[in-house]
């Protein structure tokens, strides 16, 4: 069965705390190449049948109304993976 996999992410100007521990905890564990980390969400809608234009656009208005927080909030990527 399709899936539709959804990406969401804080806005650039909200803060991470979860990213900034989890950059904090990177290299105690020995991981030093990296400076940066923002935490976001995945949300993976598994369609019955053929992903269609019209269920793709409900997964993006779902996407922009249930599934993120637009005030803090960006989708960031909408896309159909196949199994």
């Amino acid at each position: 069965m399709p899936r539709i996999v959804v990406d969401v992410m804080l806005k650039p100007e909200i803060l991470d705390p979860q990213g900034k521990a989890i950059v904090g905890a990177l290299p105690r564990l020995g991981f030093t190449a990296f400076s940066a980390v923002r935490q976001g969400k995945r949300f993976e809608l598994t369609v019955d049948g053929e992903v269609t234009e019209e269920i793709l656009a409900q997964a993006r208005e779902a996407a922009e109304t249930m599934l993120s927080n637009p005030v803090i909030e960006d989708v960031v990527n909408v896309e159909v993976v196949a199994d």
